[in-house]
């Protein structure tokens, strides 16, 4: 496991063809595009995260019933900073760096006082996100990067905070009809205050196609419970007519993050689970652009991923995976990764949870109620003295991650969603599609090999929710095989196409899919 994870990967930084076993639907014309951590160590130093590791953006083109493969690292500052030093100087999550490690107290104190308020990284190692009609490396930070889909050559460094005050933002944002793109970010002690700003950026149109960002429009800002230490967040959740964001009880000890550097400490060692508070769901009216007047509590748990939301018979229905801890970012740390897997184990399995929240709850409703009347659902919404409901899920399935729906469907009542089997461990041992209404899976698996994560591509002219292929690129652990692109049909399950290609493929966490349409 080891090796797999941390050891660094060379760029492929022309395409190769692949060799293709099976014969591709011939609607599917377009660029899978991914992003995740490629490289750990840079000269004698090395990271201490996963998550830390530099972004090395990979992409497999279908074109003329072929597939082929092209990977590069992304050029941002933080890359050239650390390749022009050969050591690690730019500072991530999970790895504090200093520019000269034989610096005294005195001079620590001076950068201190420069990253007060941190200068974040532009490593953006974690999804693709799309503004009018360019695309984006994206992590958490306030930077972003402008990309070439089809070369991977980096492009403009974008930074959040020129067009909005946000500090820290999502890299998984939503998308309407309409091409607009909504996402959210925290702003950190902004004019004494710390909030949660929800944020929409138009689509490309006459006079507008260079820079979206510039008409971006605030939907909504929500004021942080606590002033210092904001929720971490990784995704949101968003139907028609609302907005569902988790503000869990992870939290950002802002005090603390300030005080790291001198510190000699990591800015995720100031992220902390407090099991003892609850969780708060905000449930944000898109047309009024306010909260709804009913708060809405449930135990403290940790997400990062949505899977959907939609709108039944006055309910809003949201799932996400969920944990009952924190435990799962501190199982990826390198040390860790390091040690036997059956000795790396997260402390709380991942659930498939399923949330329903009443849109009416009247003053005069008898406390210990249960507002939530769809009875397709176990899930519970429990009327309180205080007038708030206190919400109970319904589990849907365990032990899966890295959920993903035909997009098509977000937002409306899904049945198929396409999830990694990860049980306990950071061995990804399989895909899996769940039918939420039967509740039945179909499952990929293979000996050696480690699939990512799953993506559904819907057919064209397709007539069903699962019409289409789900695609994930597969690592082999055998060093005598080569790793592929794996092509299921999405009704099915079953493989259709794999394609080989012989390069030493890395471990991504997120993308999209670009049909040929939409490429330029």
């Amino acid at each position: 496991m080891q090796d797999i994870y941390c050891r660094n990967r060379q760029e492929t930084s022309e395409p190769v063809k692949t060799q293709l076993k099976g014969t591709l639907p011939a609607w599917l014309k377009g660029t899978l595009l991914r992003n995740g951590p490629g490289m750990f160590s840079v000269g004698d130093t090395s990271y201490n995260h996963w998550f830390d590791g530099l972004a090395l953006l990979h992409s497999f083109t279908f074109k003329d019933g072929e597939v082929y493969y092209r990977s590069k690292y992304l050029q941002g500052d933080t890359y050239k900073c650390n390749m022009e030093a050969n050591r690690i100087v730019v500072s991530e999550m999970g790895t504090m760096a200093y520019p000269d490690p034989c610096k005294n107290i005195f001079s620590k104190a001076m950068c201190y006082l420069q990253h007060t308020i941190p200068d974040f990284t532009d490593n953006c190692g974690t999804n693709i996100i799309k503004y009018g009609e360019d695309y984006y490396a994206t992590s958490e930070t306030n930077y972003i990067r402008k990309i070439d889909p089809e070369t991977l050559e980096t492009q403009d460094k974008v930074d959040y905070m020129k067009y909005v005050a946000v500090n820290l933002v999502t890299s998984h944002p939503h998308y309407d009809k309409a091409g607009n793109s909504f996402n959210m970010g925290t702003s950190i002690a902004e004019k004494g205050k710390t909030r949660y700003t929800i944020f929409k950026v138009p689509p490309a149109s006459a006079g507008n196609e260079k820079l979206c960002l510039k008409n971006l429009e605030v939907v909504c800002s929500v004021p942080c419970r606590s002033l210092f230490t904001p929720s971490y967040y990784h995704s949101f959740g968003m139907t028609e007519n609302y907005i569902i964001f988790i503000e869990q009880p992870f939290k950002l000890d802002i005090l603390k993050m300030t005080t790291a550097y001198i510190r000699g400490i990591n800015w995720a060692s100031c992220l902390n689970f407090h099991s003892k508070d609850n969780t708060l769901i905000h449930l944000i009216d898109r047309k009024t652009k306010k909260p709804v007047s009913t708060h809405f509590f449930t135990d403290g748990l940790v997400v990062y991923h949505h899977v959907n939301a939609y709108e039944e018979e006055g309910h809003v229905v949201f799932d996400i995976i969920a944990y009952n801890d924190s435990s799962l970012y501190d199982m990826f740390y390198m040390e860790n990764l390091k040690q036997d897997s059956k000795k790396t184990k997260l402390s709380s399995k991942p659930n498939y949870r399923r949330f329903v929240l009443p849109l009416k709850c009247e003053k005069d409703t008898e406390t210990g109620k249960d507002l939530v009347t769809l009875k397709s659902t176990t899930a519970t919404a429990i009327k309180e003295k205080s007038g708030s409901l206190y919400c109970h899920p319904e589990i849907i399935a365990e032990g899966v991650e890295l959920p993903r729906i035909n997009y098509d469907f977000n937002g409306k009542k899904h049945r198929y969603v396409y999830l990694t089997v990860v049980e306990l461990t950071p061995i990804p041992a399989k895909i899996s599609k769940l039918d939420v209404d039967t509740r039945q899976t179909l499952e990929w698996e293979e000996e050696n090999c480690w699939p990512s994560e799953a993506l559904f591509v819907p057919a064209p002219d397709g007539k069903d929710e699962d019409d289409g292929v789900v695609l994930s690129a597969v690592i082999s652990t055998d060093p005598s095989k080569s790793a592929f692109l794996l092509v299921l049909d999405g009704k099915t399950f079953k493989e259709i196409a794999r394609a080989y290609v012989d390069v030493d493929l890395h471990i991504d966490l997120h993308g999209v899919y670009i049909p040929q349409t939409l490429q330029k």
